[in-house]
């Protein structure tokens, strides 16, 4: 293998795997905030938001060394825009996103014993819920693009508060990323979405990037 097949091996690797771990965290803390909350749902969602901002942290500094950790297909197409991510690559990026999002919704169905394949039944449509999405979205790409520009080190520290706080000021809890989108509508738990409501979340988040990277240019040229 040459080193540059090594290279985007290892980039793809570390994508799939992050990805991974982030689902395993989004919907394993759901299933237990749900368990443990007795039926207030505040108290589930907080439960559901601090673990998920956590591990945002720390896969960003895992991995951000290794594939620039995007974890998320708009973050590696608005970086794709503005020429920071070969176009080539961006389809290997985006699928291993998705296959890692996948494998870490089924890691966590079988760690609390559910079934593996599930289909959601969790109803999450309507103007309030796409524009959030929207909003979602355009935070957090302002908020990986800004530091990009001055602090690159507090990437994952701002990413990880941002997702936190979205998660509460956002009708739809800030989901903010297709692969998520996709992989939450095969988990019928606390953190699902009917997979008949992905078409216009991912519209939404992708509308979102596009204001971003185009708004991105203006303030920080």
């Amino acid at each position: 293998m040459s080193k540059s097949a090594a290279s985007l091996s290892r980039r793809l690797f570390a994508e799939t795997l992050g990805t991974a771990f982030l689902l395993a965290a989004v919907v394993g803390s759901g299933i237990m905030a749900e368990r443990l909350s007795g039926g207030n749902n505040a108290l589930a969602l907080l439960g559901n938001t601090l673990p998920t901002g956590a591990i945002l942290t720390v896969l960003i500094l895992i991995f951000g060394p290794v594939s620039g950790a995007h974890l998320n297909p708009a973050v590696s197409i608005a970086f794709a825009l503005r020429g920071e991510l070969p176009w080539r690559r961006a389809p290997g990026y985006i699928a291993a996103q998705i296959v890692g999002s996948i494998i870490g919704v089924w890691a966590a169905h079988l760690m609390f014993e559910l079934p593996v394949w599930q289909v959601s039944l969790h109803i999450r449509t309507g103007a309030g819920q796409w524009f959030a999405e929207f909003v979602a979205t355009l935070g957090l790409l302002l908020t990986i693009l800004g530091c990009v520009v001055r602090t690159p080190a507090a990437v994952p520290y701002a990413v990880g508060l941002y997702i936190t706080s979205a998660y509460w000021f956002t009708a739809s809890t800030s989901f903010a990323n297709p692969a998520v989108t996709i992989a939450r509508s095969i988990s019928d738990t606390f953190a699902g979405i009917a997979p008949a409501n992905i078409i216009p979340f991912i519209g939404a988040q992708l509308l979102g990037m596009i204001v971003a990277v185009g708004a991105a240019r203006w303030f920080w040229r």
